[in-house]
């Protein structure tokens, strides 16, 4: 009798410690299958520099310029309209194409200094239509006119300070400055922007450091555009160079395309 009662209390333990976890709980789920992450998607901006058409010497510039992050900065969408001031050889004006796509258009400004200066460039940039959503405005100094609330953007890369220079030799006679900074708040669509590049001066330097430097304050600029109507809507500190020596010409072999330049970027109130 004892030696039955034992091997009946024994075979419950058994059964207690070895029940299926479906009688008293869930069963556990199966692991979830490992999804391979999505390939990060490729900015407008980044595509832009990537474009086949770019040329070797446009690639050879990037790393000074920095391209991507300044367009960037300056929010320039695809089906936008932007004027392109002083277009000269066409190095922004490849990228602005490709980034405003089919559906937007790139105004490209030139004069006939500017022609004279880099002519052979500018007619590779657009021969056989090879950028179709470009037009050429030909307007020299002072002969600047735009139809009203017509761009979406605008762009003064590298030569704002030109505002202030005159050269009989070149034939780039004293803008109004006025009356050009009037003359783009009128083309600006309000809630539009104005994006600018330029090479510092020293703090507090006249605007004949546009003349004699090339290089101008940014205070000068921000003044001067904010008396025009505009609002000054961010900068970026991304060309910055703090080894820059302002006091000389951007044109001295030891800074040309390192020089210290600050980017503004500006806007039309709606």
């Amino acid at each position: 009798m004892k030696t039955t009662l034992a091997l009946l209390t024994l075979a419950l333990l058994i059964a207690g410690c070895g029940r299926e976890t479906g009688d008293s709980e869930p069963a556990s789920e199966p692991a979830p299958e490992m999804s391979t992450p999505a390939e990060p998607a490729v900015s407008i901006y980044a595509a832009a520099i990537d474009s086949p058409g770019r040329t070797d010497e446009d690639r050879a510039s990037d790393a000074g310029r920095q391209p991507a992050a300044v367009l960037e900065f300056f929010g320039i969408q695809p089906g936008d309209t932007v004027l392109e001031m002083w277009a000269g050889g066409g190095y922004y004006t490849e990228m602005l194409a490709h980034i405003v796509g089919e559906n937007g258009k790139v105004v490209v400004h030139a004069n006939t200094p500017i022609l004279n200066f880099a002519g052979e460039a500018h007619e590779k940039r657009h021969a056989d239509n090879r950028l179709p959503n470009t037009e050429i405005l030909m307007a020299e100094n002072n002969e600047l006119v735009l139809e009203a609330d017509s761009f979406d953007a605008a762009t003064i890369i590298l030569n704002y300070h030109d505002l202030y220079w005159t050269s009989e030799q070149y034939g780039w006679d004293q803008i109004d400055i006025p009356a050009f900074n009037a003359e783009l708040f009128k083309a600006i669509k309000p809630g539009g922007i104005i994006g600018i590049v330029d090479h510092q001066a020293a703090s507090g330097s006249p605007g004949e450091t546009g003349n004699t430097l090339h290089r101008i304050d940014s205070a000068i600029v921000i003044a001067e555009l904010t008396t025009a109507g505009f609002v000054l809507d961010g900068e970026s500190d991304v060309l910055r160079n703090a080894d820059d020596d302002h006091s000389k010409s951007v044109f001295d072999p030891e800074i040309r395309g390192k020089t210290d330049r600050y980017v503004l970027r500006f806007r039309k109130p709606e």
